[in-house]
């Protein structure tokens, strides 16, 4: 079952059927990590710094030509989860399908994700929107003749619709995808401290300490946010590390505060970007309420609701054989705004 909630629908596609044998949602969420075995695609890594001398590592697959002024090939921007890396599967699957269907690729990593950890105390966060139009910005300053499309993956999904509605008009992206977006942060954070989904919170949340711990080695950083690495080890939630780190160290008064003003679902309705939003409602990572009401959606924004698929799953086909229809249903939504 495949819902749209939108006053278009700019493609054809092949609707998603989930594979047999891996229909339930954890086993569409996990079966990619354990078991996707793909070509590593080839790459090219630019150091891009920023504004507060800090930086982000971008790495680029299938580069544009050297003549930037006079390139026109397409050039899709990618934005990794929480946690998540170029090492990802859906990152070089990604990648790996849109250099077969023409596009240079390249991934902007969040900040400290590349595996060199950043120079500030700060980190990233899921409104953190700076850094992605900053980099953006540069790419259409370089490439002037090349069409500029973004794809956000879960929290980098969150933070590009958001940037997406900041930009408004302004907006130099042809069009976006965002996939499995926490929308609405709170509920997210709740519904991550549930059930087996608790399970992915302490993987995640793993990751998370394990990155700030390091940060102890270079920075002042209980003097910063008031406790320990001992404490820190002892972050049993989402809620409780954003509230002890995330928030503070960005800015936020709480982790309240901070999934309030960077949960993405207020701004769609000022997006004017060609958009289309890919949800699951078996998303183990959030509940349906996060789903934005008809009135919540402009035109131009197609959301697409399955019935299942998990959490960057979308896995097809057959547990023996699997396909990954989310990346050929994105090349597929791309090239339409390439036909003259």
């Amino acid at each position: 079952m495949t819902k749209h909630r939108t006053g278009h629908n700019w493609s054809n596609y092949e609707p998603f059927q989930p594979a047999y044998g891996l229909r339930h949602r954890h086993f569409q969420t996990i079966f990619p990590a354990l078991f996707r075995r793909q070509a590593r695609p080839v790459i090219e890594i630019e150091r891009f710094e920023l504004h507060d001398n800090d930086f982000v590592e971008c790495y680029w697959h299938h580069s544009p030509p050297e003549d930037r002024k006079a390139s026109q090939k397409p050039i899709v921007i990618l934005f990794h989860g929480l946690a998540g890396s170029f090492e990802s599967p859906y990152i070089k699957g990604m990648m790996n399908t849109l250099k077969k269907a023409g596009f240079s690729s390249v991934l902007m990593h969040f900040r400290g994700c590349s595996g060199t950890m950043n120079r500030l105390p700060r980190s990233y966060h899921s409104g953190d929107t700076a850094d992605a139009k900053a980099w953006i910005e540069s790419l259409q300053q370089r490439y002037p003749r090349s069409p500029l499309f973004a794809i956000g993956f879960s929290l980098g999904g969150n933070m590009l619709l958001k940037l997406l509605g900041e930009w408004g008009h302004s907006s130099p992206l042809c069009a976006a995808v965002s996939v499995s977006a926490p929308l609405q942060l709170d509920i997210c954070a709740r519904r991550m401290n549930q059930g087996f989904s608790r399970f992915y919170q302490y993987i995640l949340l793993k990751a998370l300490k394990h990155n700030l711990l390091r940060k102890y080695k270079k920075h002042d950083m209980k003097s910063l946010i008031g406790i320990d690495e001992k404490q820190v080890r002892q972050l049993k939630t989402f809620w409780a590390f954003d509230d002890i780190y995330t928030g503070p160290i960005h800015g936020f008064s709480s982790a309240a505060d901070y999934y309030q003003q960077s949960s993405s679902k207020q701004y769609l309705q000022a997006i004017t970007t060609q958009t289309l939003i890919i949800h699951a409602l078996d998303d183990p990572f959030m509940s349906p309420e996060i789903i934005p009401g008809q009135d919540a959606i402009p035109a131009n924004v197609q959301l697409e609701i399955h019935a299942c698929g998990g959490h960057l799953g979308f896995i097809s086909g057959h547990f023996l054989k699997p396909q990954y229809w989310l990346e050929n249903r994105i090349s597929q939504y791309f090239k339409t705004f390439l036909i003259s």
